[in-house]
C-alpha cells in the first residue's frame, strides 16, 4: 500500500472520528432532554433495564461487522452509561474491596460512568440498596464449578429487594505475588470459592503450602502486596491495582469457569422481549408437594432453567425453593402458571422478572 493511500485512509478516519464525536454529543444532549422531561412529569425512574436491553439487542442484530457483536455491544454500553450519568448518576454497591470480580461484573453491566461503592459483605449491599444509599447492588449468586453462593439466596428470604438483571463473567484466576518465586510462598490466600476452583493446580504446584480463606480475592491481593510470603489468587485487575506480579496465569481447574451475578434494586422491571423470572416458593409438607410446584410450570409451557433449595429457618426440615423460569411475569403463559402455583404454594414471591444476560 502506497503512502498516499495510507494518508487518504488516515484522513478518512479523522473525518469519521469527528462525525462520531458530533453524534455522541447529540445523543448526550437528547439524554439531558429526557432527564428534564422525566423531572417535569415527576418520573424519578431514570434507569430502565428493559429499555437498555432492547437497545443493545437491536445493536447486536443490525451489526454488520467487522467489529464483533460483543465488541459493538460493549461500546454502546459505555455510550449509554455516559449518557445516563448526564441524566442521573447511578450509585452501585458491590462486594469489595476494589479489584474484585464483582466490581468487574458491575462495570460490565452498568459501564464505567457510575459511582461504585465497595462493601465488605453481601448483607451490607442489600441494606445499602434497601436504605436508598445505593441505586442498585451487584452480588455473586452462583459459580459453574462450585455452585450456589448460599448467603445471597438467604438474603432474599427477608429482603424486599427485586432482581433487576444478571451478569455472567468468565473467571480466570491468576497467582499474584510481590516477589518472583514459588519457593518463598508460605500461604496462598483467596476467597474460599477461588481456593476451591483452583484446588487441582494448588495440589500439583504448591502441595505443602497453607491455604487461607479471606473475605475476597481483592483482599488477598492487598495482603500479598504487603507481605512477599503471601500469594493471592485474584484477577488481572487486582494485579494491576495492588502492583503485584503474575506468577502463574489461568490456574482455575475448569477452563470454562464462570460466575453469575445478580443486580438487585427497588424497582420492578418491565418486559424486554427476552426475559427470565426468579421465584421464591415454599410448599406444604405433604406427599407430592414438589410435583405440585413443578406441574403448572410445565403444563403452561414455561421452561424452568434452575431450581435450588435452602432451609427456611422457620422450622426444622422446611425448605424454600428458588426457581428460575424463562419469560416475564407479564407473559400470558407465565402469568397463568403463577396463578395456579399460588393456590398450591404456602408462599410464592416473585423475586424479579428481568432481561436475560446476553453478553
Amino acid at each position: 500500500m502506497s503512502e498516499s493511500t495510507l494518508d487518504q485512509l488516515r484522513y478518512r478516519i479523522d473525518e469519521l472520528d469527528e462525525k462520531i464525536q458530533i453524534l455522541l454529543n447529540e445523543r448526550a444532549a437528547c439524554a439531558q432532554q429526557v432527564a428534564e422531561a422525566k423531572q417535569n412529569n415527576d418520573d424519578s425512574v431514570f434507569y430502565r433495564p428493559e429499555r437498555e436491553a432492547e437497545i443493545l439487542r437491536r445493536v447486536r442484530e443490525r451489526n454488520k461487522g467487522p467489529l464483533s457483536g460483543d465488541e459493538i455491544v460493549r461500546l454502546f454500553q459505555e455510550i449509554m452509561s455516559a449518557c445516563l450519568a448526564l441524566e442521573q448518576p447511578l450509585a452501585i454497591a458491590y462486594l469489595g474491596p476494589e479489584g474484585t470480580y464483582t466490581q468487574t461484573a458491575a462495570q460490565k453491566h452498568f459501564g464505567h460512568s457510575v459511582t461504585l461503592k465497595p462493601l465488605a459483605a453481601i448483607d451490607e449491599i442489600f441494606r445499602e440498596v434497601e436504605a436508598g444509599s445505593a441505586d442498585f447492588g451487584v452480588v455473586p449468586v452462583e459459580n459453574s464449578t462450585e455452585g450456589t453462593i448460599n448467603h445471597t439466596l438467604d438474603m432474599f428470604i427477608r429482603s424486599p429487594l427485586k432482581i433487576c438483571g444478571d451478569v455472567e463473567l468468565q473467571i480466570h484466576h491468576q497467582l499474584l505475588v510481590s516477589g518472583n518465586s514459588l519457593d518463598q510462598i508460605s500461604s496462598v490466600q483467596a476467597h474460599q470459592q477461588a481456593l476451591a476452583q483452583c484446588r487441582e493446580w494448588l495440589d500439583a504446584n504448591l502441595p505443602g503450602v497453607e491455604r487461607v480463606a479471606v473475605s475476597s480475592n481483592a483482599e488477598a491481593a492487598r495482603l500479598a502486596h504487603d507481605d512477599a510470603s503471601i500469594a493471592a489468587i485474584a484477577s488481572d485487575a487486582a494485579a494491576e491495582m495492588y502492583e503485584l506480579d503474575i506468577l502463574a496465569n489461568n490456574i482455575e481447574d475448569d477452563p470454562n469457569n464462570a460466575t453469575r451475578f445478580l443486580v438487585v434494586g427497588r424497582q420492578e422491571v418491565g418486559p424486554s422481549g427476552n426475559d427470565k423470572t426468579t421465584l421464591m416458593v415454599t410448599v406444604h409438607n405433604k406427599a407430592g408437594a414438589l410435583y405440585s410446584l413443578l406441574e403448572p410450570i410445565a403444563r403452561h409451557g414455561v421452561s424452568m432453567t434452575k431450581i435450588e433449595s435452602r432451609p427456611s429457618r422457620v422450622s426444622k426440615w422446611d425448605y424454600v425453593f428458588f426457581v428460575d423460569v424463562e419469560g416475564h411475569v407479564e407473559d400470558e403463559n407465565v402469568a397463568a402458571a403463577l396463578k395456579e402455583l399460588q393456590t398450591e404454594a404456602s408462599l410464592l414471591k416473585v423475586l424479579g422478572s428481568y432481561p436475560r444476560c446476553e453478553l
